[in-house]
């Protein structure tokens, strides 16, 4: 069994996947081609990435009283992914995605929140021993920021690692920033954050980092990776050249992957190098979770 422990804090989904050839236009109809059903939500996503990477994991989130919060529970037992902070929310819906995807593999989503609104701070006040046995600490922005700010002062208070990745963004102030050990954005968030517009991602990370953020890894998507590393050099790393089948889920995995290796004690650019590895492995799958790579596949 692994020692590594990460705890994650976030959205539970059911995705609900359409495949076409190309997006419609507004007020268009088109045909689309194979629909599926599958578990989704960042929260949920990369705590089954980080799970099949080899560590120890639980989830805190929500789930409604319905046969998709039921599902989404048997899939985390038997992904042996801790469930005892996942609370069923009485008469709400479990949260939902509705997610095209075209034949370049690029997707665009629609979510429906659901019980994820519900993840209160009590609730995670009520998680606060587990957090404080992590390595780690995975947060995203599809759940309340009261229970993300939460989150995070309860992590501080035991000094774990926090790795926010600010999506979908809103603006965020400088008091929960200046809090944050690793921000991940990609460039459109990089910039909805601080709710202004920058000329490149060198103004964007030494703005966060006079803010406090102590590091930032903006993703380009296919023009790679750029960070500020342990010795303060702004590096960009090229992305690993694949053929994409669909993009879902890839930035799930990339930060999934990174909390893992940070937690293992590599350096921030060897846990790039990593994430980098399982976001590329992941797109050349279809699906967010279905996609995700154990660590076997990685060796192989």
């Amino acid at each position: 069994m692994s020692d590594i422990n990460v705890v994650v804090v976030g959205s539970i989904n059911m995705d609900l996947v359409i495949f076409t050839k190309r997006f419609p236009k507004n007020g268009e109809t088109i045909i689309g081609n194979d629909f599926r059903r599958i578990p989704g939500g960042k929260g949920a996503n990369q705590a089954v990435a980080a799970k099949r990477l080899g560590a120890n994991v639980d989830i805190i989130g929500c789930v409604g009283d319905d046969l998709y919060g039921k599902e989404l529970q048997s899939i985390f037992e038997n992904e042996g992914i801790g469930t005892d902070y996942i609370h069923a929310v009485p008469n709400k819906n479990t949260g939902v995605a509705f997610i095209t995807v075209n034949q370049q593999g690029e997707n665009s989503i629609i979510l429906s929140q659901g019980s994820n609104s519900n993840l209160s701070p009590k609730l995670i006040r009520k998680a606060e021993q587990v957090i404080k046995k992590a390595h780690v600490l995975l947060l995203q922005l599809e759940v309340p920021v009261e229970s993300v700010i939460e989150s995070v002062k309860i992590a501080k208070k035991y000094k774990i690692p926090i790795i926010l990745n600010p999506a979908p963004a809103i603006e965020l102030n400088a008091t929960l920033l200046e809090h944050i050990d690793y921000l991940t954005p990609n460039e459109t968030e990089s910039k909805q954050i601080l709710g202004r517009d920058f000329g490149t991602n060198e103004e964007i990370i030494n703005t966060l980092k006079g803010i406090g953020v102590k590091h930032i890894i903006v993703t380009l998507g296919e023009n790679g990776v750029v960070f500020n590393n342990h010795a303060e050099e702004i590096i960009q790393l090229d992305a690993l050249k694949v053929n994409a089948v669909d993009t879902t889920g890839a930035g799930d995995a990339f930060n999934a992957a990174f909390g893992v290796s940070i937690a293992e004690g590599k350096t921030i650019t060897e846990s790039i190098h990593f994430a980098q590895t399982v976001a590329a492995y992941s797109v050349t799958k279809s699906g967010a979770q279905p996609s995700f790579p154990y660590s076997r596949e990685l060796d192989a």
